[in-house]
């Protein structure tokens, strides 16, 4: 990049940030902008619009050069179709783009490995020098790309798919009224009586306030140019799914402060000690009996929509376990739904379940999570900043959402400790 250009990126990113400042003054203060304020603003946003358009002819040029430079590579491909006595295949429009996929590169590289570089022509001397030798330049090999990206499997979340969801979108929090305890149960008495007084029942609140979720990250503008692959849509991808983990993470095992309550997280607002079950387990191993015990203690109610959680860890130890006729306690599921039953029950897997075998830890849980609520304020929201970064040459992205979760009634869900 020349001076002349750097300076005007520079100068361009000054203005900006002058002119948040002057706004932020003014907001901070809770006002309009003063007539002296809005007479610089403006005179900055004038010099803006120049430096911009010169900025614009920058990237205009650099777009033009690569088109020529890319011209310049097809018609010397068209001069070198035969290398090695044999027809080359005609290069894609994506190969073309990239100096090592010429077909003078392969065949140079090729002379190059059998005899040295005494034995190379003076124009496939030339195809070699498209990479710079302080880059690799002919010590790389002929690059072929392909259109793909190869990337570990993403886990799988899945919390936000069993729980209840319910946007909140023009308040701070989400309120759901709770009864807290039941009136006493009714006793017989004479007609014309009315009963004794009760004095148990109560009402109370679970509150459900939204916490913000962010990230920011900076993209080349090259990259995001030149690339094969959409880039802008891989940031955007990786973002949301991202979010989802932390979020999955929050659902399973936060603390409910600043960020949602987990099912494994001990807590009177949300699933309570005395919802843990732990007999029969030993310090490391979920036995039998004790997920039976479990199953017993959830109300037969919540038992038709009741599915399990692991980590596969876990699940991996259960899945050994059986039964007293010698039968294994998990069945694979003939029918729709979750690929394993344990003990009538679907079973699901998640990564973000703990999964430290250990005395006194929680290592599965068994609930109807329709009774975890979930409130959106904010959905995911994907901004793209074009000019903060223009200095370096970047775009950033920031994303955004709000969102608290919690269970809402704790018998609901049965956790499973070791002894």
């Amino acid at each position: 990049m020349k001076t002349k250009e750097r300076e005007d990126r520079q100068r361009f990113k000054a203005l900006v940030d002058d002119q948040r400042k002057i706004l932020d003054k003014a907001e901070a203060e809770g006002r309009g902008l003063l007539p002296e304020e809005k007479e610089q603003y403006d005179r900055m946003q004038s010099d803006r619009d120049e430096l911009r358009t010169a900025i614009d002819a920058y990237d205009e040029r650099s777009r033009m050069k690569a088109e020529l430079d890319s011209e310049t590579v097809r018609m010397l491909e068209g001069e070198v179709r035969i290398a090695g006595g044999q027809e080359q295949p005609e290069p894609t429009p994506e190969q073309r783009l990239n100096p090592r996929e010429t077909t003078e590169y392969r065949a140079a590289f090729a002379r190059y490995m059998a005899s040295g570089a005494a034995s190379l022509k003076p124009e496939e001397v030339r195809a070699l020098a498209a990479d710079q030798d302080i880059y690799g330049g002919y010590l790389v090999a002929p690059l072929q790309m392909v259109n793909e990206l190869l990337k570990a499997v993403d886990n799988q979340t899945i919390v936000r798919q069993m729980a209840r969801v319910i946007p909140v979108p023009n308040a701070d929090s989400l309120g759901v009224p709770s009864l807290d305890n039941d009136p006493a149960d009714a006793t017989w008495t004479k007609e014309i009586a009315t009963g004794s007084e009760d004095s148990t029942m109560s009402v109370g609140k679970r509150e459900l306030h939204p916490h913000p979720l962010a990230k920011r990250i900076k993209v080349s503008i090259k990259l995001l140019r030149a690339s094969f692959m959409d880039v802008e849509g891989l940031v955007r991808d990786r973002l949301a799914y991202k979010f989802a983990v932390t979020e999955e993470t929050a659902f399973m095992t936060g603390s409910g402060s600043g960020q949602p309550l987990g099912v494994f997280t001990a807590s009177d607002n949300g699933i309570s000690t005395g919802r843990d079950v732990s007999t029969d387990n030993t310090i490391s191993e979920v036995k039998p009996d004790n997920l039976k015990r479990c199953r017993n203690t959830l109300k037969q109610q919540y038992w038709g929509n009741a599915t399990w959680v692991f980590h596969r860890d876990v699940f991996g130890q259960i899945d050994r376990e059986k039964d007293g006729n010698g039968q294994y306690l998990v069945q694979p599921n003939m029918q729709e739904g979750p690929a394993f039953r344990l003990l009538g029950f679907g079973v699901k897997l998640s990564e973000y379940a703990p999964n430290t075998m250990t005395t006194g830890e929680y290592v599965g849980v068994l609930g109807d999570f329709r009774f975890y609520w979930i409130a959106d304020a904010l959905d995911m929201q994907i901004q793209r900043l074009v000019e903060l970064y223009a200095e370096t040459n970047q775009t950033g992205f920031i994303g955004r959402l709000e969102c608290d979760g919690m269970p809402v009634l704790e018998e609901a869900f049965v956790r499973v400790k070791l002894g």
